[in-house]
């Protein structure tokens, strides 16, 4: 989710990929896991992309532009560790929520 959304730029439109693709026939269907679950933590996960990539205009490029800061990925810079912390949490929580 995370990568597609780095990909894409936007968490919405990664989202209803992953989500219809993988974890819906997979995840669900196949492994019985709670959808509830998968698809809080999975649109959470999708925003830890959104930190980490220069796609997400809006969370990240704009700010810098108003700040009129001298490197134009420093707001990127600056949120890299949150999102990666977050995304471990998340794959943990995924890992021990989503099968109860």
């Amino acid at each position: 989710m995370a990568v597609l959304t780095m990909v894409m730029g936007n968490a919405f439109a990664a989202f209803p990929i992953v989500t219809a693709g993988v974890g819906i026939p997979i995840l669900v269907l196949q492994h019985g896991g709670n959808p509830a679950v998968m698809a809080a933590i999975g649109m959470f996960s999708g925003y830890c992309g959104t930190l980490m990539t220069p796609m997400a205009a809006n969370f990240n490029i704009v700010p810098a532009a108003l700040l009129e800061l001298p490197d134009k990925n420093a707001v990127i810079k600056a949120q890299i560790p949150t999102g990666i912390l977050l995304l471990i949490v998340n794959v943990f929580l995924l890992y021990f929520l989503m099968f109860l």
